[in-house]
């Protein structure tokens, strides 16, 4: 039962980074400012996180898919499906830091109408995205270790397990024995049917007489 829980637990931590990661790509993670000469306006457009830092996107849908993948597998696959998931997560975080440390500056001269000229341009940083693409990745991480060091083990949500039911030849044994009520009944049936409840029964065709 624990174990269940645990890949119950790592299936559910894969979705809920995978959903932070795809959540955060979503969102805008800088203004960026162009200021042109006048009478130009100055250029004002957002930088999402799917621009700034494509690997958000594609790790959270590796990390979706991963959890997804860990109720279909198990064993080295499970294992392999877990390292996957290290990588994602470690990918995921480091877009995150090099979004904070001057990736989102750079990604900034990729912006139409933004790098041309020697006017000024700011980066206005909302850092609570690539913060949450970080927290993400970690968590990633941590899953894909969980799945890495004790997935092996998790029983596959798929197999069925036998039940411990009784087999046939304990029902025969268990079963009541015959009253007379149930002999007269079954008579009483036979006389339906046209039989005559005194022959004894016959084997059916091809089949060999006990």
């Amino acid at each position: 039962m624990n174990e269940r829980r645990e890949l119950t637990a790592a299936v559910l931590g894969g979705v809920v980074a995978g959903a932070l990661a795809l959540s955060s790509g979503g969102q805008t993670w800088a203004r960026v400012t162009h200021d042109r000469p006048a009478p130009l306006p100055p250029v004002d457009v957002p930088l999402p996180g799917v621009d700034a830092a494509p690997l958000v996107s594609a790790a959270g849908l590796v990390l979706l898919a991963g959890a997804v993948a860990l109720l279909a597998v198990r064993g080295l696959a499970r294992t392999a499906v877990g390292l996957l998931m290290v990588v994602a997560g470690a990918s995921l975080a480091w877009s995150g830091v090099r979004a904070l440390t001057g990736g989102l500056e750079e990604a900034s001269v990729d912006v139409v109408g933004v790098g041309q000229g020697p006017d000024v341009v700011t980066v206005h940083v909302s850092a609570a995205w690539p913060v949450l693409a970080v927290v993400a990745g970690v968590f990633g991480v941590a899953v894909g270790a969980v799945v890495v060091l004790r997935g092996r083990g998790w029983p596959a949500m798929g197999r069925r397990y036998e039940r411990s039911g009784t087999t046939a030849a304990e029902a025969a044994q268990t079963r009541r024995p015959e009253t007379d009520e149930d002999r007269a009944q079954a008579a009483w049936k036979a006389l339906d049917r046209g039989e005559d409840p005194t022959e004894p029964a016959t084997d059916p065709p091809g089949q060999q007489p006990r």
